[in-house]
């Protein structure tokens, strides 16, 4: 027992580490459906950190359509989907997200991380390609360049001028790719991606954005970034999920129909992986038809993100450069984060504290998400939490 005990001794040490610095991850249990108001660990608070970005998680349209897939199709689909997994609504799913994305085609995948890694070995695998990276990518992208030989080329956050600078030095490699979210996820600030564009066609490269939290945020009907700048069939490669603003679960790669075609024949996780079940599949075409014919959502939304922010910034909190609905409330230091996240929740609302290694040290926060779901009555019930946490933990001014 005492040899078993050392052999875990390094997880002792790290999680005693983890919790000094404030850095420990307590990870609460949400005990109701996904909406405005939750049950959280037997509490019922005001949900502020959610990415139900349009309030499609528990709506009975999308449950409805659930429950019609499982009655038709069952429960899965029982293989991956080049071998006998396949079905008529993966066909359907990734059809209608085509022409809401404005593209040629679109393969559909178990979620938008493996979407990264479907895309980058796939496209740059070797030792003669490039791989151009924007240093605040999310984790997934950073995790399927690791999957590749590549050289990697990092350039400094949004700065275009910088990319240029590493597509010279990488003009001798044989392919090229640029990589970017399309928001990016802890500081909600946008790429500037009409100019990666144009340097991407001077320089010969692909295009790959990760448009996790621009669809049904960003462009017409919440059609993502692309839409957003008017860049249709300008890049190469965009990468979605249906975990956010879609309000289900999955990834998808949306793009010219010869790259779509190749990736079926390439990408691993979309060979060596099991398909979408039929009731996820069935739940993102019931919002994939409410997105293409209302935009109504999405304007309660960005009206909510415009309320909420003003009056953040009105009281004196550091909101930091966020362009979207991602609102990162900036307190500095991680324990001072993890003891405002434990007042929000006191005083009734649910609203996690970010730290290291998810942000950069020294730039904890509390990641405030705006929901078309949130009423005028739960927006001024946050507000007036801020405010109060604020005052007793001193970061507003008296």
């Amino acid at each position: 027992m005492e040899v078993r005990m050392e052999k875990y001794a390094f997880i002792d040490e790290e999680m005693a580490r983890l919790k000094e610095a404030g850095l420990y991850n307590r990870i609460r249990t949400i005990e109701s459906p996904q909406g405005a108001r939750i049950i959280v660990d037997g509490k019922k608070v005001l949900n502020m950190c959610s990415n139900n970005y349009l309030g499609f998680a528990n709506d009975p349209a999308l449950v409805e359509a659930a429950k019609k897939g499982l009655d038709k199709f069952g429960a899965g689909p029982g293989a991956v989907r080049s071998i006998a997994g396949t079905m008529s609504f993966h066909n359907e799913l990734e059809k209608k997200l085509a022409d809401f994305k404005h593209v040629e085609a679109t393969l559909s995948l178990q979620s938008g991380f493996v979407a990264n890694q479907a895309v980058i070995p796939s496209i740059v695998p070797g030792e003669e390609d490039a791989i151009i990276t924007d240093e605040l990518n999310h984790a997934s992208i950073i995790d399927g360049v690791r999957l590749t030989k590549a050289k990697r080329f990092i350039y400094r956050h949004n700065d275009v001028s910088d990319l240029e600078t590493k597509l010279r030095e990488a003009q001798s490699f044989r392919k090229k790719l640029i990589i970017t979210d399309g928001v990016f996820s802890m500081d909600g600030d946008i790429a500037p991606l009409a100019d990666i564009c144009d340097v991407a066609d001077r320089y010969g490269a692909m295009t790959m954005v990760d448009d996790a939290h621009g669809e049904g945020v960003l462009g017409k009907n919440g059609s993502g970034i692309a839409d957003h700048f008017g860049l249709h069939g300008r890049i190469d490669f965009e990468i979605g999920t249906l975990s956010k603003a879609f309000g289900v679960v999955g990834g998808f790669i949306s793009g010219k129909a010869v790259t779509i075609e190749f990736l079926k024949q390439k990408a691993r996780t979309f060979l060596f992986s099991s398909a979408v079940t039929p009731a996820d599949a069935f739940a993102c075409i019931a919002a994939v038809d409410i997105l293409m014919n209302s935009d109504e959502r999405v304007k309660k939304l960005w009206e909510n993100t415009t309320y909420f922010k003003g009056k953040m910034k009105e009281m004196g909190f550091d909101t930091g450069v966020s362009q979207t609905p991602i609102t990162p409330v900036m307190l500095g230091e991680a324990k001072t984060a993890q003891e405002f996240s434990k007042k929000l929740f006191e005083l009734g609302v649910f609203a996690m504290a970010i730290g290291f290694p998810t942000v950069p040290k020294g730039k904890a926060r509390i990641r405030v998400m705006i929901s078309a779901a949130h009423n005028r009555e739960d927006l001024d019930f946050a507000l007036q939490a801020f405010e109060k946490a604020g005052h007793e933990l001193s970061i507003l001014a008296r």
